[in-house]
């Protein structure tokens, strides 16, 4: 699969907003890499539209030039956020394409996090080149997921909410559950089995990313999943929100009056 034009050269700047950091860096659209060190400073408490807005702009501030790519732990719809995970409820309908624009001056991209993290491996981690259908999940707290058709990205889906068994997936199949339930790799990899066995029953995906920080310990619990598609672990780690976010920012090829925040290469 050819990569798209705006991804193959150039710059672009991918700041990725959670509940306890703010981090931001350059990104080198070729390699999908860092061109300079990443920066981090704490998200504001309460992290209220403004007072995040403002540590937004700080950290662009820091390299002006380029397209300028924001993810955020919401549901994202033409801009606005619709949602608002581990972060202050004055999120939820709040135009953050629109507030972030006018902070920094600059076109932004606005993307919900899972689906930057899933847009980074596909461009440039485990599932680069690699066509038909892609889940992303992403194993933490909760579980985020990317879903992507031929590197497309079909925003927005929550697939870690699936109910499995009565239960919300993520509650019983998050790295945060193995944790809680102080559960062993096999033990929670039969949960894994569950929730995967759903995704895949419903979508026929060609590969499967685990993403997460728990990625990094994979050989303890993918040699445990039996399913038909194949699962490989995530490539970029925390990288990939930042990369993502540059990446689609890069794509959308933003004029400047305008924030295309779909989550979808323009």
């Amino acid at each position: 699969m050819e990569p798209s034009p705006a991804t193959s050269r150039g710059r672009a700047v991918g700041i990725d907003i959670g509940g306890s950091g703010i981090k931001g860096a350059p990104v080198d659209l070729g390699s999908g890499t860092f061109a300079a060190d990443r920066v981090r400073e704490p998200t504001p408490q309460p992290s209220t539209p403004d007072a995040v807005a403002d540590v937004v702009a700080a950290i662009a501030g820091r390299w002006p030039d380029g397209p300028l790519g924001v993810t955020f732990p919401a549901v994202v719809k033409d801009g606005v956020t619709t949602t608002a995970a581990n972060v202050d409820k004055a999120w939820i309908g709040t135009d953050a394409a629109g507030l972030l624009r006018a902070r920094t001056g600059r076109p932004v991209h606005v993307v919900n996090d899972a689906d930057a993290a899933g847009v980074a491996e596909a461009r440039y981690g485990a599932a680069k080149d690699v066509r038909g259908v892609v889940v992303v999940a992403t194993l933490g707290t909760g579980i985020g997921t990317a879903l992507l058709h031929d590197g497309v990205l079909v925003p927005n889906t929550e697939l870690g909410h699936l109910e499995v068994d009565g239960h919300d997936a993520e509650t019983r199949a998050s790295d945060a559950a193995r944790d809680r339930e102080d559960l062993s790799w096999k033990d929670w990899a039969k949960r894994l089995q569950r929730y995967f066995s759903a995704l895949e029953a419903l979508l026929q995906p060609d590969l499967l990313v685990i993403g997460g920080g728990v990625s990094k310990k994979s050989e303890k619990f993918l040699p445990h999943l039996d399913l038909r598609v194949p699962v490989v672990p995530a490539q970029l780690l925390n990288t990939a929100g930042i990369v993502g976010a540059a990446a689609l920012a890069a794509e959308a090829d933003l004029d400047p009056g305008t924030a295309d925040a779909t989550g979808s290469p323009g």
